[in-house]
């Protein structure tokens, strides 16, 4: 099996060498060969850009390796669903994921490591929903309190825009002289009853 193991620390004076100690004695154990290590150091958990673990996924992707070794699950995602993302990932591309300290295996032989994946992706797709739904209320709030929602209403003056129409000037000349977009001018005209019949343009 060749496999390869992946660490960070969030701080430069942080070590990652503990980590790492325990990562190779577990490969070492299991009989596996290290073909890489991926360590970002100085990266807190909260970023999104990790070069070291985005090697690993790109290298996963491209099945350079069988196994990835983690020492905790937190060492490995910045948030539930990117760690439920990164190791779906890793799973249909046929590679395996361990986290030594938390006795966790998603081995395809290994029937809790099948649960394991299965609890993963409910968990993630009640994250989006709960997510969803933490918006939709607080939509629903803030229209209930008379606030905007979605994009800033665009105001001009509806009355010299139609004055404008009526001595034919196209839309395009009307909605550079009142400083908003074309479209803006245009569903402002039709909406409030004041079409002409001048020219389309």
């Amino acid at each position: 099996m060749n496999a390869v193991i992946y660490a960070r620390v969030s701080t430069e004076d942080q070590t990652c060498a503990m980590q790492i100690r325990e990562l190779r004695e577990y490969a070492a154990r299991a009989g596996w060969t290290l073909l890489n290590e991926y360590v970002d150091r100085g990266v807190s958990g909260a970023k999104a850009n990790r070069p070291a673990l985005k090697k690993l996924m790109t290298d996963a992707r491209m099945k350079r390796f069988d196994a990835v070794i983690v020492w905790k699950l937190d060492r490995f995602g910045r948030s539930v669903q990117q760690l439920i993302e990164n190791v779906q990932l890793l799973d249909s591309s046929g590679v395996r994921f361990v986290s030594i300290t938390q006795g966790i295996d998603t081995d395809e032989k290994n029937p809790c490591g099948r649960l394991l994946l299965h609890l993963l992706a409910s968990l993630a797709e009640f994250e989006r929903e709960t997510i969803l739904e933490r918006v939709r209320a607080g939509i629903a709030n803030a229209k209930a309190e008379g606030k905007h929602c979605g994009r800033p209403v665009r105001v001009f003056d509806r009355v010299k825009a139609v004055e404008l129409r009526t001595g034919g000037l196209s839309w395009r000349a009307i909605a550079k002289k009142l400083r908003v977009p074309v479209m803006t001018v245009v569903d402002g005209v039709r909406k409030g009853g004041h079409e002409t019949s001048a020219s389309a343009c």
